[in-house]
C-alpha cells in the first residue's frame, strides 16, 4: 500500500493536486479513476471534445493529451527515482507540449485509448513498488519530490482537470 506523502516530500506547487486525492492506497485510487474516467471521457463524444470554453483555452482533447503527457513525465520521474537514479531532472512547460502535439487533429477515441494505456502502466508500476522504494526521492524541476508524491500528483492532477472539464466545458 502506498499512503499519502508527507508535505516534506514535495514542493508547495504540488500541494493543490495532492490535497485532492482521497485517503487510501494510491494504486486503488488510480484504478478507480480509470474505471470512472473511461466512461466519462467516452460520454463526451467527438464534437464536444473540440470545445473550448473561451478563446485561447485548451480544448477537451488538449486537456486529455496534456494529462496523458504529464502522467508519462511524472511516472518517468518516479521510475528514475525508484531505481535510485540521482540525476536532477528538468521541468517542462506544458503549453509548448500541447501546441506541438496537435491533439485536436487526432481522433478522440485514440486519445482515450492512449490515456487508458498510460494509466494502466502507471497502476502496474506503482502497485509493484515496495514501501521503502516509494519513499525514495530525487530532484525534478529544481525541487525534491518522492516517488509516492509523484503518484499522488498524477492522481490529483487528473482530479483537477476532470473537474475543470465538468464545470467549464460540459
Amino acid at each position: 500500500m502506498i499512503a499519502a506523502p508527507e508535505s516534506s516530500e514535495y514542493a508547495d506547487f504540488y500541494a493543490r493536486y495532492i490535497a485532492l486525492v482521497p485517503p487510501g492506497d494510491l494504486s486503488v485510487t488510480l484504478q478507480a479513476q480509470l474505471d470512472r474516467g473511461l466512461p466519462f471521457l467516452r460520454g463526451i463524444g467527438d464534437e464536444k471534445s473540440l470545445i473550448r470554453y473561451e478563446p485561447g483555452k485548451w480544448s477537451v482533447r488538449e486537456i486529455l493529451g496534456h494529462l496523458t503527457d504529464s502522467e508519462r513525465i511524472f511516472a518517468c520521474r518516479a521510475l528514475r527515482f525508484a531505481r535510485a537514479d540521482s540525476t536532477p531532472l528538468p521541468g517542462f512547460d506544458q503549453d509548448p507540449y500541447v501546441a506541438a502535439a496537435g491533439f485536436d487533429a487526432r481522433p478522440w477515441n485514440d486519445l482515450i485509448t492512449e490515456y487508458e494505456y498510460v494509466r494502466r502502466s502507471s497502476i502496474v508500476f506503482f502497485r509493484s513498488l515496495r514501501p521503502e522504494v516509494a519513499l525514495r526521492s530525487g530532484i525534478a524541476n529544481k525541487a525534491s519530490v518522492s516517488v509516492r508524491a509523484l503518484g499522488y500528483v498524477i492522481a490529483g492532477h487528473e482530479l483537477h482537470h476532470f473537474k475543470v472539464i465538468r464545470e467549464r466545458y460540459l
